[in-house]
């Protein structure tokens, strides 16, 4: 116990404090009272001024909110930004699994043949066309099987690999049958030739292509019709005449329902291109109503049917629109007819189909835990645009909103200046949501541009040629492994060389065995591999020093805590106001609806309940979960109406010939989503008019 001496002496020091820190001294003898307290029957230890301090034992014990602080502080350390609250990017992440690679035989296709446009019976002026202005001599091996069949006037089912050259395939031979019609084809004929494709830009694309070919031809007219274009204008170029028409289901579903001019009496030729993503997008009504309408005005005709996959709604539209065709798959030279191939629903046969991918192709695939996932995509980003030359890369993730997250994100905290006189960092957005204009000019600058990263949804998946497109990177994964070969097919194109890279959490890594019974491989590229990019730009030094060139184990140390910084000036941007907060957690909120419309074959890989949802937010720079975030369970909800309603679908449909089929497509996987990319564009003004025509019957509207 201390003596009575010892209280007088705390109370005078305590007395003789000045005003301005009494409060302190307070506080001191507040302690020194509960330390004597708690200190009783323990020896008294004075300083060398003689006054009282506590003994070793309890000045180790330190208070549990100093511990706390210190603890705090630490992880403020961390980020290399103090007073910032960062959790660690590293902490308590599910371990990453060994690959286990199957080995598998991946099915190639020979792109080019020893022959050439000149060995086909063609007119001279195509012939130096193709040669002059498409710079192409030699016939790809599709064109090779294709073109031959297709100018015998025979029907056709071609399949082959993207990039392959399928659409010089059908347009040659369209192009070549049009300019020897006698007498010559006139505006006043209207179509003679009908194109259509699933996307806006893949109408652009082939229109291009036709105008290209038709040079010499200038008596032959080529249009386009498309969704997000001016109506009026369309009719107008209608009324004047249009000879070969490249259209989307929905535009011109709208102009045969509302455009008086449009007529196909002279119809010669049908082509279906992409028809697979075209069933799968929700279409088969529009089709119907197309096929409906040609047949009820046209004579016969020859049809053309282009798919990737001969999925059960590709089989029974080619029963339907094809007459005695002819087969073409590159990887089976051998031609065979429609009535060889099965009426009844392929899925579980298709689960196990093999798919060509381009030999020049090098496919990479990476495990990183949700926490880390968006430095790591800002790391690989950083090193081949940034560090490296001439890289263009195409990210593919699962929403328009992410797109939207993701283009403004990375637009202010990865383009700012840039070292070694290099150009900024060009970032692109394109999606479904944006409007026609803005497309098109995002599609033409990204096609001249030497680098660049384009962020986008499965809207560019199919059929765009993008010129020298180095990196496929597939943020989300795709839905199917039919999807899998038209992102990478962006790349590596009629010969060429390109790289993929595919994103996997732990939880998911089983889908590399699901690519592997499509006889797809691919390689693990590490994390740590991808962060150490980051030790290229100071601008992500910690305060650490580490020395990182002494050892192994302080370079991953020191790459960890850089992309701990790079994540908080993600997080800083994401919380520097209440509108780029509330874009991020749309941005989330889609990402988990997306992630519900897996299809069923694959709900063992991508779980609802399998994603940690504090940890998916940190991959939108989100510090903590946003409360009140129901969309985990209303997803749950979703996913299991969805389930219900696919096999009640597939239950009802099986065995139903295609006149009573309400269905073409057994499977329509995020329809929700992307139906907007592909409609006619028109949706938003009907909305208008209806409202307009509601306020008018109530009087609130002259």
């Amino acid at each position: 116990m201390m003596s009575s001496a010892e209280d007088q002496l705390l109370v005078n020091i305590s007395s003789g404090l000045s005003s301005s820190s009494r409060k302190r001294g307070t506080a001191r003898q507040r302690w020194a009272t509960k330390w004597r307290r708690s200190s009783s029957g323990q020896h008294t230890h004075l300083n060398n001024q003689g006054l009282q301090v506590p003994p070793p034992d309890v000045a180790d014990r330190k208070p549990e909110k100093e511990k706390k602080k210190k603890k705090e502080t630490d992880r403020g350390k961390e980020t290399g930004r103090s007073g910032i609250k960062t959790s660690s990017l590293f902490n308590h992440n599910p371990d990453i699994p060994e690959l286990q690679r199957p080995v598998v035989s991946q099915v190639t296709e020979t792109i080019f043949t020893a022959d050439s446009f000149s060995d086909l019976q063609l007119h001279p002026h195509l012939v130096a066309t193709l040669n002059k202005v498409l710079n192409v001599s030699t016939l790809t091996s599709v064109q090779k099987q294709t073109i031959p069949v297709l100018l015998s006037g025979r029907d056709g089912v071609v399949r082959s690999q993207t990039g392959s050259g399928k659409t010089l395939s059908y347009a040659v031979p369209v192009v070549q049958s049009l300019q020897s019609v006698q007498p010559k084809v006139s505006r006043s004929d209207g179509p003679l030739a009908v194109v259509i494709v699933p996307t806006r830009e893949l109408a652009q694309q082939t229109f291009h292509t036709f105008q290209k070919l038709l040079k010499p031809f200038t008596w032959i007219v080529p249009g386009v019709l498309m969704g997000g274009e001016k109506r009026k204008a369309e009719k107008a170029r209608l009324r004047k005449g249009i000879n070969i028409l490249v259209s989307t289901p929905g535009r011109l579903v709208d102009h045969i329902k509302h455009t008086l001019s449009i007529a196909f009496s002279a119809v010669r030729w049908l082509i279906l291109d992409e028809a697979d993503r075209t069933l799968d997008l929700g279409f088969e009504k529009d089709l119907t109503i197309i096929l409906n309408s040609l047949n009820s005005a046209g004579p016969r005709r020859q049809n053309v049917l282009l798919s990737a996959t001969l999925t059960h709604g590709v089989i029974q539209l080619a029963h339907m629109c094809l007459n005695d065709p002819v087969s073409i798959h590159v990887s089976d030279p051998a031609s065979s007819t429609l009535a060889c191939f099965p009426t009844s629903d392929p899925s579980p046969a298709s689960q196990s189909e093999s798919y060509a991918v381009p030999e020049g192709l090098k496919q990479y695939v990476v495990v990183v835990p949700s926490k880390i996932r968006l430095v790591c995509l800002a790391a690989f980003i950083l090193d081949k645009c940034k560090f490296s030359q001439n890289n263009k890369l195409i990210v593919f993730v699962s929403s328009c909103e992410v797109v939207e997250f993701l283009h403004t994100l990375f637009t202010a905290v990865l383009s700012g200046p840039s070292t070694n006189h290099k150009p900024p960092l060009s970032f692109l957005r394109l999606h479904g949501n944006m409007k026609q204009e803005e497309r098109s000019e995002v599609f033409q600058q990204f096609s001249v541009s030497r680098s660049g990263v384009l962020l986008c949804t499965d809207v560019a998946a199919r059929g765009l040629d993008l010129p020298q497109v180095t990196w496929i990177v597939q943020y989300t994964p795709p839905s199917a492994a039919a999807e899998y070969v038209h992102r990478v097919g962006r790349t590596a194109r009629i010969g060429g060389r390109g790289s993929s890279l595919l994103f996997l959490t732990p939880a998911e890594t089983t889908f590399i065995e699901e690519l592997a019974n499509h006889n797809i491989s691919v390689s693990e590229m590490k994390v740590l591999d991808i962060l150490s990019s980051l030790m290229m730009d100071d601008t992500y030094k910690g305060r650490g020093k580490y020395h990182s060139k002494s050892s192994f184990t302080a370079l991953q140390q020191e790459t960890r805590e850089r992309a701990v910084v790079l994540q908080t000036h993600f997080e800083d941007f994401v919380h520097s106001g209440p509108e780029s907060v509330q874009t991020a957690k749309k941005a989330l909120q889609s990402f988990l609806r997306a992630y519900t419309t897996y299809p069923a074959h694959l709900k063992h890989i991508f779980h609802i309940r399998s994603l940690h949802l504090g940890h998916a937010a940190k991959s939108f720079g989100l510090r903590d979960a946003p409360q009140g975030l129901s969309a985990a369970s209303r997803a749950h909800g979703t996913k299991q109406a969805r389930g219900t309603k696919r096999k009640l679908s597939s239950s009802q449909t099986a065995g139903r010939g295609p006149a009573g089929q309400k269905r073409l497509c057994p499977e329509r996987r995020e329809v929700g989503l992307l139906r907007s990319e592909f409609s006619s564009g028109l949706d938003g003004a009907k909305k208008k008019k209806k409202k307009k025509k509601a306020l008018s019957e109530s009087g609130e509207e002259d």
